[in-house]
């Protein structure tokens, strides 16, 4: 087949969108399709592999860079864009389907027309923009999450990456539930270099020195970054060492920072070598379509530390047992499960291993197989296939 995958960015940059692009794109080329990336944050065009990469920042035209800076109305410049280019595109070797994210609606522009559009769910608007209540931001989200719903709805097929987050997409959408046939569950792949890397780190000794907990995330409230805050303040005189990446220390306020690290910024290989100093990892979300930092955290056999709240957490640490779910998503519930491991330091290699028990359930294998079934299926359905 002939597949586009249409993403706001594409790595370097390390958005989660971003690599869940270059995680599709990737697994289905390794299939052997021929797969074209349409991202918007960058021009020109290059290589990542066997995948062709597309700079669709060249489809901006002066009126529409225009039009995206306005209220409400801007939201609609992008989609056009990567219209433009994705019809350029397909008159140069013709498209047997496209897909991309819900998340702002980029392929909004191309609902209903003659390229086969599939629509892969990551967290909506509603669930991650977080802005003043002004009158503006209550447009533009309004816009924005009228223009996911419509997007996703004039879709030839949806994807969700867990039973929880189908269910809410398409309570939220109005789409077909994913017990559908019209809406598949498909989980995102770790990366072979990442799981190269997890498959020989060591585990940090348990019973001496501090307890290394990693952070790594947003300073949002959906990432449960003030249940965070809360836990170093409450922990602050225990043998607990936090590292906060995706964090500046302005962000942490008037927190006490004796036994906190901060990287606004880390390279892959920094970032892994954080993975293997942890003993835990803290991901407190709220809420995740997904939550790749689980799987991550479980496939270097670190400690999950998640909460209940978030039901890909259920799903994914819960229910298999792979990690530890904090009762609430505030600071004394971390800081409770966080001091009952230092109680007991020895449960920390006993939850080593049940996370590596768990792990190993998403790669690119399963991601490119189960996607590319779910195309031929929505292709035969629209009489295509």
């Amino acid at each position: 087949m002939v597949i586009g995958v249409v993403t706001w960015s594409y790595p370097p940059e390390k958005s989660g969108l971003a690599v869940a692009a270059r995680e599709i794109a990737q697994s289905l080329a390794a299939l052997g399709h021929d797969v074209r990336v349409l991202t918007l944050d960058r021009g020109g065009r290059g290589r990542d592999g066997a995948v062709e990469i597309v700079g669709a920042a060249d489809g901006l035209s002066p009126l529409l860079r225009g039009l995206r800076k306005l209220a409400v109305v801007g939201h609609l410049a992008a989609p056009l864009a990567f219209a433009r280019v994705a019809r350029r595109e397909h008159a140069i070797r013709p498209f047997d389907v496209i897909e991309g994210t819900n998340w702002y609606a980029p392929l909004a522009a191309l609902a209903r027309s003659a390229i086969p559009v599939v629509t892969r769910c990551s967290s909506p608007v509603a669930e991650t923009v977080e802005q003043r209540a002004t009158l503006r931001n209550r447009l533009d989200a309004a816009m924005a999450r009228w223009l996911e719903a419509a997007g996703a709805r004039a879709s030839a097929g949806i994807i969700s990456n867990s039973r929880a987050h189908g269910r809410k997409i398409a309570a939220l959408y109005g789409v077909a539930a994913p017990s559908s046939p019209l809406h598949a569950v498909v989980g995102l792949s770790l990366s072979p270099a990442f799981l190269g890397s997890a498959s020989v780190a060591r585990f940090p000794d348990p019973l001496t020195g501090p307890v290394r907990v990693l952070f790594v995330g947003r300073p949002e409230r959906r990432k449960g970054f003030d249940a965070v805050i809360e836990a170093i303040a409450l922990l602050a005189d225990a043998p607990v060492d936090f590292t906060l990446v995706g964090i500046a220390p302005a962000d942490l306020g008037s927190v006490p920072l004796a036994n906190v690290t901060c990287h606004h910024r880390l390279d892959q290989a920094d970032l892994l070598s954080e993975f293997e100093r942890a003993h835990v990892v803290l991901c407190p979300s709220r809420y995740e379509s997904f939550g790749l930092v689980y799987q991550e955290a479980m496939a270097f056999g670190r400690v999950v530390l998640a909460c209940k709240e978030d039901p890909s957490a259920r799903e994914f640490v819960g229910e298999p047992g792979g990690g530890i779910l904090a009762a609430r998503c505030d600071g004394p519930a971390i800081a409770e499960v966080l001091r009952d491991l230092l109680e007991d330091r020895r449960t920390l290699s006993d939850w080593r291993e049940r996370a590596l028990a768990t792990a190993g359930r998403f790669d690119r294998g399963s991601l490119g197989t189960e996607t590319e079934t779910f195309y031929r299926n929505c292709l035969q359905r629209a009489g295509m296939g």
